[in-house]
């Protein structure tokens, strides 16, 4: 493989695996997994925004305006949690926000990268980046001793995110970018987070307001909008 093409996978590894996760995991610490999601919702819109950044692709009215109903729904249940939770609020949120920023930057450039070394190359080279710079943040904050005092559910856990939660949907990912572009795939792929809003209220027992339902209607209808209009 040419040392661009290792390079390449080298910074998506970075962007779009370790930093995104990494900020998204900062950001959970002070949201919950409802604006999290709603956040991380706006994806194709990022990407679109990237990509008439960076390319100079034109966006139509259509487009800005359902990019502004989804921002706006976003901003609905993000200015209710600011009321009750305070500025840690806004940390989380810019936190997920930046996290987005950088899965959007990854799903732009690796579409070109992915047509020149296959998606199975781009996964297994990225992901293997993203592994080698968890375990050297591990080693500069924790002793490694610390990894045979972890509770066996621990284990269990780590096991089941990493391989369900994370190796098979990168995978997945890559595949679909191969086949139908990296905007379709961000706009097919955000179908997910809606699960993870409702599963934040059943599992973790996240009130579900009248605010967070009119601001993921909002979202969900700006996206479905921003698809049927690339």
């Amino acid at each position: 493989m040419a040392g661009r093409d290792l390079l390449a996978c080298a910074a998506l590894g970075f962007s779009g695996y370790y930093l995104s996760s990494l900020l998204d995991f900062m950001g959970l610490q002070h949201i919950s997994a409802s604006l999290e999601r709603l956040i991380l919702y706006l994806t194709p819109s990022v990407v679109l925004l990237l990509s008439w950044a960076l390319f100079a692709r034109r966006a139509g009215r259509a487009q800005w305006a359902a990019m502004a109903l989804a921002y706006f729904g976003m901003l609905l249940v993000f200015g209710h949690e600011l009321r009750l939770d305070g500025p840690r609020v806004a940390l989380g949120a810019a936190l997920v926000m930046a996290s987005t920023l950088s899965y959007a930057g990854y799903l732009v450039y690796s579409g070109e990268v992915v047509r020149r070394i296959g998606a199975l190359r781009l996964a297994g080279w990225a992901s293997g980046v993203a592994c080698v710079l968890c375990l050297v943040q591990f080693g500069l904050l924790r002793p490694w001793q610390a990894l045979g005092e972890l509770p066996a559910a621990v284990w269990r856990l780590s096991l089941l995110n990493g391989t369900l939660c994370t190796v098979l949907p990168v995978w997945l990912v890559m595949a679909a970018i191969e086949r139908i572009g990296s905007s379709r795939a961000a706009q097919y792929g955000m179908v997910g987070p809606v699960s993870t809003i409702l599963m934040g209220v059943w599992i973790l027992g996240e009130p579900f307001t009248l605010w967070t339902a009119a601001g993921t209607g909002c979202v969900l209808a700006g996206v479905a909008l921003l698809a049927r209009q690339r």
